[in-house]
């Protein structure tokens, strides 16, 4: 059996791996990554099992994600206009498992449409919540807005503005450790699974955090962060591809 104690893969800019049988596919353009350091034993509860805390260095991050969501498809069928087209606002950890591979754990994921939301609860049982949602830019600013409708806690909410600055030339190793992550880890009707994703390699600026009031953190199950984010960036997005859960012979998905 792999052990948990698997030698983490590399952290690759670039897709590890390439796409097998596609999922999904979407867009996600606008995107203000802001994140806090965290400790391995507080985090570690919250993640699926056969998966442990990913580390830099001896700590781990709580990320704070907001985005838009544009045009997702289903097997390889074009993207929806309107209903696959919203803001999103996540809360994430970051995991490896008993082969290495390094992921996030989404804690909770907001978004502005009713039915993508119960689409995705209900078929890959993620914490998808139907909140009220806006993204606006104004010349070097962005700013996202959420506030929750269903199921809740009702009434958290996150209001986020960040000042999108000059582009990054050369990511750092934190930088590459909290953006370039190939796949997801979930619990899947009581057993864990992998879900790779491939895009382009991201454009990435330094960003400056104006404003930040929000709840969702805590909301997630996590303590509110007690000190300033250890990164900000801002991406202006790329395309992405889904693909099937990693088989083992006889047809078992992967841990």
């Amino acid at each position: 059996m792999p052990s948990l104690d698997a030698t983490p893969e590399p952290i690759s800019a670039d897709p590890p791996h390439a796409a097998r049988r596609v999922l999904l596919t979407q867009s996600w353009l606008d995107l203000a990554f802001i994140h806090w350091a965290a400790d391995p034993a507080v985090v570690a509860p919250l993640l699926p099992p056969g998966t442990r805390p990913d580390t830099l260095d001896g700590l781990t991050y709580v990320g704070l994600v907001a985005f838009r969501m544009h045009r997702v498809g289903w097997l390889g069928l074009p993207g929806i206009p309107y209903l696959g087209s919203f803001p999103e606002t996540n809360v994430r950890l970051y995991s490896v498992d008993s082969h290495g591979r390094r992921g996030v754990v989404f804690r909770s994921l907001d978004a502005s449409r009713l039915i993508p939301v119960a689409v995705a609860r209900a078929a890959f049982r993620l914490p998808y919540v139907w909140s009220k949602m806006d993204v606006r830019t104004e010349g070097d600013t962005v700013a996202y807005t959420s506030h929750r409708r269903w199921p809740g806690p009702r009434g958290a909410h996150s209001r986020i503005a960040v000042r999108v600055g000059e582009l990054v030339d050369e990511p750092s190793a934190l930088e590459h450790f909290l953006t370039a992550r190939w796949g997801m880890h979930n619990m899947f009707f009581g057993r864990s699974i992998y879900l790779p994703n491939t895009h382009p390699r991201w454009p990435l600026h330094r960003a400056e955090l104006l404003h930040c009031d929000e709840d969702l953190i805590t909301s997630a199950g996590l303590p509110a962060p007690a000190e300033e984010p250890m990164s900000v960036l801002y991406s202006p997005g790329v395309p992405v591809r889904f693909g099937s859960p990693p088989r083992i012979p006889g047809g078992i998905p992967t841990p």
